[in-house]
């Protein structure tokens, strides 16, 4: 877990692992709670139940008092962006499944298993059903890692650093870590 990148585990499929400050019921606050879970995703309303509806509203300006502009490849979600998707496994405080871009045609699905290690928590993030374009592995796999920094940042009490600013550090080496597969 000393290596913070994400993993390609199979085509289509990036794998997170995080180890975090616990206890279990904090974390799965942060992944259930909208108001927690817009600190360092996304907020919106979660129906926690297996067919629920999950809403992600994303304003990653908010995410950090420090941040770099959003790049130009990134300006449609300059005032934010709303995704949708539907609860598909569900077992608290352990275990949190959903679909991602429901509404989009692209369907994938988002997985996040907790596990206690002593007074922390395993995280492990699994997003599969990605496909095979490059610019969207190597965006996903940037975003969820500056994602999971500003979560690990908030869980530790520190100030976050920008979303964008991160973010676009780390898309180049995403994609070179892709081609090297």
């Amino acid at each position: 877990m000393n290596d913070n990148y994400g993993t390609f585990t199979e085509p289509g499929t990036v794998r997170f692992e995080r180890l975090l400050p616990g206890p279990i019921e904090r974390v799965w606050a942060y992944l259930t709670d909208s108001e927690k879970r817009g600190k360092w995703l996304a907020s919106g309303e979660m129906e926690l139940r297996v067919g629920g509806k999950v809403e992600l509203n994303f304003y990653h300006a908010d995410l950090s008092p420090h941040d770099d502009p959003i790049p130009e490849k990134y300006q449609q979600m300059k005032n934010g962006h709303t995704m949708y998707g539907r609860i598909t496994r569900l077992d608290p405080p352990r275990l949190l499944s959903y679909t991602w871009g429901e509404k989009s045609g692209d369907e994938s699905e988002v997985t996040f298993e907790l596990e206690e290690k002593g007074e922390h928590v395993r995280l492990t993030l699994t997003h599969r059903r990605l496909g095979d374009n490059l610019d969207t592995l190597a965006s996903v796999g940037s975003g969820w890692h500056t994602h999971l920094g500003i979560l690990v940042d908030h869980l530790n009490g520190r100030t976050p650093k920008g979303f964008w600013r991160i973010h676009t550090k780390l898309e180049p080496q995403y994609r070179k870590r892709i081609n090297e597969q």
